[in-house]
């Protein structure tokens, strides 16, 4: 599968930095046209600054998939799953950068730097580009994460 001219949007803060550049290079290598939306480097930052417009470039169309790079990648997740229309995916594996994309539909990647080797993160980078959507049984529960996004709630009352 081609990344030829597939927008990536990346971001992140100053633990991600180093890991940002080389999945940069790497995607750009792909093909892929890369809006980086900072952090430019080591300095200490905070993470919301560079993860939601990450997200918010995702949700509106303007690149197709986004990731977010922190320390863990866990706030970085949490920012972008704030945005409508983001799905955002920790992974800490190929296999679950696969699941993510195949089950969920997620068009955000989320890496924690200092919990991954580069090599392995440039794997699941890979997985997460390449990997579609299965669809089937997977839209129903999709279009209910939408439905929460709207504000329907599924809470039922526990029985006694």
């Amino acid at each position: 599968m081609s990344m030829d001219g597939v927008v990536i949007a990346l971001g992140g803060d100053h633990a991600g930095f180093s890991l940002k550049r080389r999945v940069a290079r790497y995607l750009e290598d792909e093909g892929a046209v890369v809006m980086d939306f900072g952090t430019d480097s080591e300095v200490p930052v905070d993470y919301p600054l560079f993860c939601e417009p990450v997200a918010r470039s995702v949700a509106c169309g303007a690149a197709s998939l986004g990731v977010v790079f922190g320390g863990s990648g866990q706030g970085e997740q949490i920012v972008a799953n704030k945005v409508v229309g983001v799905r955002a995916a920790l992974c800490w594996n190929e296999l679950s950068a696969r699941l993510a994309r195949a089950h969920n539909d997620a068009n955000v990647l989320a890496l924690g730097a200092r919990l991954l080797g580069d090599e392995l993160a440039l794997a699941i980078v890979a997985a997460f580009t390449h990997g579609t959507f299965d669809g089937g049984r997977h839209e129903r529960r999709i279009a209910q994460i939408r439905q929460v996004e709207e504000g329907v709630s599924f809470v039922r009352h526990a029985s006694k």
